[in-house]
């Protein structure tokens, strides 16, 4: 069992003293965030917990002055961040803070590299390294409310108080394994993806039931997407508050696009936003500049099995072979995304792309082209 110090948590709601306390931080710190994101796009920034190496600080961002205390934390690049699974948490910081939080340590994509198992929690992953069982009492909780209860206190100060360790064990066997720069590649690539906000030019991808349409439908489904992100955007709401995915199939089999018919479906579907008929009409019918280079959504009935199982198969070989867990590599969907267009998405870090760009070239099914 490793030790972990555990200091008392302070609450902050000073930013000068959030300031002075910087200077004491040393080369890293450990950083989590509590968020609310259940009536809203962008995620609300409650709580921020920052560890150092004799404090444990429990930062409250809705104080004025405290994000920009927080981001001179975020913008120092003499100071490591070590997080655990920070993907939503970096979106949360930006949209709260104007800042990343940069060099970035992921302890969640730490152990994935490492062998341990891939998406592995923060309990999982502290019970397996230092032996501690952290309490579970508040995964679920108002975080914007204040005071915060002591078990609260107590819970948020525990999402911290174990990273210095997690940091210490992880690394050891990042640099045993000579796996250090994949790490800093996939961290600095999440950092950077968050960086600002990419509007999704395909959403209709992430749409499974759209493979039942055909090219115009789904064209005109991509348009009403697109549009229901932009506003959804605009207005600080959830996307599917705008319009629910099922409603979205709905509207895109619309074919000639009518006003009456939209406004019609809209009427007699549930909690339907039938005030925005013609804007939703509007959005269906208006070509965009790009869509005739739209991928579309492939029926996998229709798509070519025996090559996805030979680089599945070629994937999970060359895994084993470096002890990497299932997915880490290279999940189903990215697999798809190379059948489906040839290109690696952006997501996919460098370290990856030249490992997987050697796998589908081996002679065999994997290697043949995304259109063959």
């Amino acid at each position: 069992m490793t030790e972990t110090h555990a200091p008392a948590a302070e609450w902050i709601r000073d930013p000068a003293i959030l300031r002075t306390l910087r200077s004491e931080a040393g080369p890293r710190i450990g950083l989590d965030t509590e968020f609310i994101r259940e009536r809203t796009y962008w995620p609300v920034l409650a709580l921020v917990q920052i560890s150092t190496p004799n404090r444990i600080l429990l930062v409250d961002p809705r104080v004025s002055g405290i994000p920009e205390a927080l981001r001179e934390w975020l913008d120092d690049a003499s100071i490591l961040k070590v997080m655990h699974s920070a993907g939503e948490d970096l979106i949360a910081l930006r949209q709260a803070c104007g800042a990343l939080p940069a060099p970035l340590f992921d302890t969640q994509t730490a152990a994935a590299l490492a062998g341990m198992g891939a998406g592995l929690g923060y309990q999982a992953l502290v019970r397996e390294i230092t032996g501690v069982e952290l309490a579970k009492g508040e995964t679920r909780t108002d975080w914007l409310q204040r005071p915060l209860t002591p078990a609260q206190r107590e819970y948020a100060a525990d999402d911290v108080r174990h990273l210095f360790a997690l940091h210490d064990a992880l690394g050891a066997r990042l640099r045993e394994l000579g796996r250090e720069g994949w790490l800093e590649q996939d961290c600095a690539l999440a950092v950077e993806l968050a960086r600002e906000h990419r509007a999704d030019p395909w959403p209709h991808l992430g749409v499974r039931a759209a493979q039942i349409l055909d090219r115009p439908a789904q064209t005109r489904l991509m348009r009403l997407l697109r549009w229901r992100d932009q506003r959804a955007v605009e207005r600080d709401l959830p996307r599917n508050w705008v319009i629910a995915p099922e409603l979205a199939i709905d509207l895109a089999r619309i074919d000639p696009v009518d006003r009456d018919a939209v406004s019609a479906l809209l009427a007699r579907t549930p909690k339907a936003p039938q005030s925005l008929a013609d804007a939703i009409t509007q959005a269906l019918s208006s070509a965009v500049v790009d869509e005739a280079g739209m991928p579309l959504v492939i029926d996998d009935r229709n798509r070519d099995r025996r090559q996805l199982q030979a680089l599945q198969a070629a994937v999970a070989k060359h895994s084993g072979e470096l002890g990497l867990p299932e997915g880490v590599l290279a999940s189903r969907r990215i697999l798809q995304a190379w059948q489906d267009t040839g290109a690696w998405p952006e997501t996919v870090s460098a370290w990856r792309r030249g490992v997987l760009d050697a796998l589908v070239a081996t002679p065999g099914p994997a290697a043949k082209t995304a259109n063959a």
